[in-house]
Formats: structure tokens, sequence, C-alpha cells
């Protein structure tokens, strides 16, 4: 018998193996108590029940348990998964969301818990992710700006959220960057700055946190990079150095 807790069913009552529906397997050594059982209280032990007999999962997936729906979704014909949209319990409904073709997926979009939508953020197609930029959890409107495509991404210029502005800026067109290097978060700034067109670095080159000012040294051109040479944070000294000698170097090399 494998470790974990004694071997019960979902209310905590002893299993009665004689009488389950799978009984056969057990003389085939596909299940047994302790080890594999579809209605073990204990997760591993259904988990390990459905690897090993995958062609029962269609009969359980109305089991009163939701760990073995939730198991045997995993495992079931596709076929048989579009009721569990609409499941009483979030991971059941996600296991579904993410199996079924986006076609039919589509209809959990509106689902009320978060877990679900994130399943979506990172299945749906890209043109499916519309509705879930305006998600009320930042995480799931994180996950979907990371995906979706970049001409989207001016809606989210102003969200609440400032790591969705900030892969934002590393994703936009740069034309768009001018609105987001007066955000108010540095890393906002900063990752504009690495990719704004470089007539705006000099503005930049004046930002009170250093990261930006960091950012903007790795990309000067000279003139820039020796105004920032005299910047009063070492970091931002030093990435200045390297940056003008870089291009006092590529110069010579360009004259020869």
């Amino acid at each position: 018998m494998l470790k974990g807790p004694d071997p019960v069913d979902w209310q905590g009552r002893a299993l009665d193996c004689a009488s389950c529906r799978f009984a056969s397997l057990l003389a085939q050594r596909q299940c047994g108590p302790g080890w594999a059982c579809a209605f073990d209280r204990y997760a591993p032990r259904i988990a390990r029940f459905f690897m090993m007999n995958p062609d029962t999962a269609d009969q359980c997936l109305d089991a009163p348990y939701r760990e073995t729906r939730a198991q045997a979704a995993r495992v079931a014909s596709v076929f048989r998964l579009r009721p569990l949209l609409d499941d009483p319990d979030p991971a059941v409904r996600a296991i579904a969301a993410i199996r079924l073709p986006a076609a039919q997926a589509r209809a959990a979009l509106g689902d009320p818990d978060r877990e679900v939508r994130l399943a979506l953020a990172w299945r749906m197609p890209l043109t499916d992710l519309m509705p879930l930029l305006h998600d009320e959890d930042a995480f799931v409107r994180q996950i979907a700006a990371r995906r979706v495509d970049p001409g989207v991404l001016p809606i989210l210029i102003h969200d609440p959220d400032p790591e969705i502005r900030e892969i934002v800026a590393t994703r936009i067109a740069p034309r768009w960057l001018d609105h987001l290097r007066h955000d108010r978060e540095p890393q906002v700034r900063r990752a504009a700055a690495e990719r704004i067109d470089p007539a705006a670095l000099p503005a930049l080159a004046e930002d009170p946190d250093l990261r930006v000012r960091h950012a903007v040294a790795e990309r000067a051109d000279a003139a820039l990079a020796r105004r920032l040479i005299n910047d009063p944070e070492l970091p931002v000294r030093e990435a200045a150095a390297e940056r003008l000698a870089r291009l006092t170097t590529e110069g010579a090399a360009d004259v020869h």
C-alpha cells in the first residue's frame, strides 16, 4: 500500500469494493483500496485510477465528489465535457474549459470564478481574448495582455494595474510609448524607455528614478551619454560610460 490517509470515500465512509461498479478491475489489479480508486477521498489515488483506467472516466463525470469529477474530466472523451461548463465546482469547469474546442469553451468567458477565466486566458485563440482584457481580475488581464495582438493594447494604457501597463510598454507599437513615459510607476517608464523613439530619450534622462535613467543611458547617443556621465547615481554613470565607449569604438570602426 502506498503512503497516504486511510482509504475512505468522500464522506469518510469505508470503501466497499465488492459493490463498486468497477469491481472487475480489482481482480485485474487495475485498482485497489489505498492506491488506486475512483471513489477514494484522496486525490492522488483518484488520479492514479483514471491514469490506469481512462476508459472509465466517462462514467464518473456526474460523481458526487468534485475531485472524482475533476480527475475524470482530465481523461474523459471531449464529447462528454460540454455539460461540465455548468459544474458547481470551478476546478471541474476549468478543466472542461481547457479541453473543449474553443468554440464551446467560449461560453465560459463570463464564468464567475477567476480560475476558469485564467484557464481561458491561457488557451483561447487570440481573437477571443478581448473580453478578458476588461476582466475584473488583474491576473486574468495580465495573461490576456501577454497573448493578445499588440494592436489592441492601447486600450490597456491606463489600466489600474502597473504590471499590466508594464506588459503593454514591452509589447505595444513604439508610437504609443509616449503615452507611458509619464506613467506614475517607474517600472512602466523604464519599460517605455527601453523601446521608445530615441528622440524622446533626452526628456527621460531627467526622470527621478535611476532605473529609468539607466535604461536611457544604455540607449543614449554620444551627446546624451556624455550628459549622463555626470548623473548623481553610479549605476547610471557606469552605463553611460560603457555606452559612450561602445559608440566611440563603433564610430572608429566605421571610419576604417
